[in-house]
């Protein structure tokens, strides 16, 4: 069966609105789960506030988390002439590309970075000093090694060098809201900007549906015995890229690490048909492409680590959910490996199937962006209609913004 809709032939310019300034939320609101909550359930919308949201999921549903901790990332260093430099921490390149060595790696390293003020920098070594979590005095260096495409490699260098860069991090960086607050992270957003539940160092920016979550939610959840299952996927900086291509088949959709335990794959297969929900994009993303690394157990006996981004579209697969999620389940007790890891550059536009996933959290995202193209894909033409009836409502948008539960 061919899809009716091929996403590489959709221009960007039909997935865009009017969002006015003031209706970007500059800052969380004093409580997490005062936020309001939009529901479309089956085309009808009605305004809530988040508290409500788990009397109104499925009482079989299980909803599915991103655990993925946002790092400090933005660095700022000063040439010795005393001129500031600014780094924002993209991904690790040596001697780890994967996140969760890199985090953990001592004394040196190489990241791909975005270099603020670059032209004041032609060559030498820029540094700081911070303090460590036990109050030492800590020294971090940086030298650029090579430029390409928009960003530099740097190498790090830092005392004491038992320190783990995550702790260097910690240190000696900031907390890289969205650009477009346009502000300098506060105390406030180094709790705010994390999810209650964020577990594992990786995310340069949040998966923000999670931000309105908080212990007396999660209670509520539990009383209502909706499960719950937690995954990861360490947001990049590309999620904040607006698609400057006037038609997908000429974007390059950005690569971001996930991760999914056994015991997640055995959740999925044992809740079955009943529905999953997923809380957030970035969940959501996880879910379909651990659905299509089963495939390419299924159809080559492993998974390839990576999930491209024309994958589902090219020709279309008549692999049953439990069929992949049970193949990639066995590959792993295989393997002897306690998660799957892979990458994913899935792109889920309009024309996109669902395997795994029947309604999702979400906040309101970006005119033009592919998190809207996957809010369409799932509800349809009916997103601007959410759209129009958020903005005549008064809710707040983006990642400080209110919640919304969809549910086609």
């Amino acid at each position: 069966m061919s899809n009716p809709v091929d996403p590489r032939l959709l221009s960007i310019q039909d997935y865009t609105y009017h969002l006015p300034a003031e209706r970007i939320a500059p800052a969380p609101l004093p409580d997490r789960d005062a936020s309001r909550l939009l529901v479309y359930r089956h085309g009808q919308i009605t305004d809530l506030g988040f508290r409500e949201l788990p009397a109104q999921l499925p009482p079989d549903a299980l909803l599915v988390f991103n655990n993925t901790k946002v790092v400090r990332a933005r660095l700022y260093l000063h040439k010795p002439s005393g001129g500031q430099i600014e780094l924002f921490c993209l991904e690790p390149v040596a001697p780890h590309s994967a996140i969760e060595l890199a985090m953990q790696q001592t004394g040196e390293c190489t990241w791909r970075c975005l270099v603020g003020n670059g032209k004041r920098w032609k060559s030498g070594t820029i540094e700081t000093t911070f303090a460590t979590a036990d109050g030492r005095t800590a020294t971090l260096t940086a030298e650029r090694a090579a430029s390409e495409d928009g960003s530099s490699l740097i190498q790090f260098h830092w005392q004491p060098q038992e320190l783990p860069f995550a702790q260097v991090l910690a240190g000696a960086g900031q907390l890289p809201l969205p650009p477009y607050l346009g502000r300098q992270a506060t105390g406030e957003d180094d709790e705010r900007y994390q999810t209650v539940y964020a577990a594992h160092d990786g995310a340069v920016a949040a998966p923000t549906a999670g931000l309105h979550f908080t212990d007396a939610v999660l209670r509520e959840l539990a009383q209502r015995h909706i499960g719950t299952a937690q995954l990861t996927l360490h947001v990049g900086a590309g999620t904040f890229q607006p698609v400057k291509a006037a038609y997908m088949q000429e974007h390059a959709m950005h690569a971001e690490p996930i991760s999914a335990t056994r015991q997640v794959l055995r959740q999925l297969l044992e809740h079955a048909p009943k529905p999953v929900i997923a809380v957030g994009t970035t969940s959501l993303r996880t879910l379909e492409s651990l659905y299509w690394l089963g495939c390419q157990v299924v159809r080559g006996g492993t998974f390839s680590g990576q999930v491209q981004q024309w994958e589902p579209y090219e020709p279309e697969s008549d692999i049953s959910t439990a069929d992949a999620l049970q193949a990639l389940l066995d590959a792993l007790e295989q393997s002897g490996e306690g998660a799957v890891r892979a990458s994913t550059q899935l792109l889920i536009a309009p024309g996109y199937r669902f395997r795994v996933v029947q309604g999702l959290v979400t906040n309101f995202h970006q005119p033009e962006s592919t998190l809207l193209l996957l809010v369409s894909a799932l509800i349809g033409p009916d997103w601007r209609r959410v759209y129009d009836h958020a903005l005549q409502h008064g809710y707040r948008f983006l990642s400080y913004g209110d919640s919304s539960l969809l549910l086609p």
